[in-house]
């Protein structure tokens, strides 16, 4: 069929759009972890809600592009399905959202999804020739998929200033890239500059946001225990760390030092700030020698990283 998302005359446009419908459907998904978060919290916290009105934005750009080059289905459906997630999420923000986050949100939601669609869907329709409607409106989608793709900058300036992966999803920064090679290689095989030349940067800023994970991480924590005492005494007390116990002898006071190396096969236990931490641990022996005033005075233990 002619036009078909299985054209068997061009396997090659048929197996690229496949694998980009594919991918960019796990892609638009991805933000669920998210909204589950929100929905159990009933709060959207510290979100923001800009990624998904940019998304909502560009979604109906391609399908607007998709229906007046035509010959377009696998931009076409994945973008409607992406149109469809992407208000799904902006509704739920609203739902969730405090009062300003929400008039922040709904403005630009106004501002960008419509106005901004609208003054573009006019312009195209009654300001350009048509023979000339693919190229400019191509030209606006291909500028503002460049945008997108240039967002993440921040993101990378924030990783290499506290050296923490921390707000830099792994998995989606892959699902990008792949995301990105397979409607590359769509645009290349249908000879259309506009789906092709904005993927080159989204694979080049999704691969430096993968170098920059591998490079930043931080192996994961190993268990460890320290002495403890068995002498039918009361339980010692414990330190809890990432899900682990670290059993401490009796009537003692940790002090857990800041260190970005692993103590004793342990990574950070606690951040406790240098110059508090004699106030703290003063703090603690009173509270312990009021709680038992006929006991031996409290020992303080200090963990700090071992030498290497």
């Amino acid at each position: 069929m002619a036009g078909g998302l299985l054209h068997m005359a061009h396997p090659a446009i048929t197996l690229s759009g496949i694998a980009g419908n594919i991918i960019s459907f796990m892609v638009f998904l991805a933000p669920v972890t998210t909204f589950l978060q929100v929905y159990r919290k009933k709060s959207t916290g510290g979100f923001s809600s800009v990624p998904y009105v940019v998304a909502l934005f560009s979604s109906v750009l391609w399908i607007f592009y998709a229906l007046v080059k035509t010959n377009s289905r696998p931009l076409l459906t994945i973008n409607a399905f992406g149109c469809g997630v992407e208000a799904a999420y902006i509704v739920f923000y609203l739902v969730y959202a405090p009062r300003r986050a929400r008039l922040r949100t709904l403005a630009y939601f106004l501002l960008l999804d419509v106005a901004a669609f609208a003054l573009i869907v006019v312009v195209t329709l009654c300001g350009v020739p048509k023979h000339l409607r693919v190229k400019f409106l191509g030209s606006v989608c291909l500028a503002f998929s460049m945008a997108v793709f240039v967002a993440p900058l921040s993101i990378i300036v924030k990783v290499v200033k506290t050296k923490s992966v921390e707000y830099l999803p792994i998995s989606l920064s892959f699902c990008l890239t792949l995301s990105a090679v397979a409607w590359f290689c769509y645009g290349l095989f249908t000879k259309d500059p506009f789906v092709m030349y904005p993927n080159v940067g989204g694979f080049f800023f999704s691969c430096v946001q993968m170098g920059l994970y591998f490079w930043y991480r931080k192996p994961r924590a190993t268990n460890a225990v320290l002495p403890t005492t068995s002498d039918g005494a009361a339980p010692p007390p414990s330190v809890q760390v990432q899900g682990q116990v670290i059993e401490l002898p009796a009537n003692t006071i940790a002090i857990l030092s800041v260190s970005p190396i692993p103590i004793v096969g342990v990574h950070r236990i606690e951040v406790v700030d240098a110059q508090h931490k004699d106030a703290a641990a003063a703090a603690e022996a009173c509270r312990m020698a009021a709680a038992n005033p006929d006991g031996p005075p409290p020992q303080v233990i200090e963990i700090v990283p071992a030498a290497l």
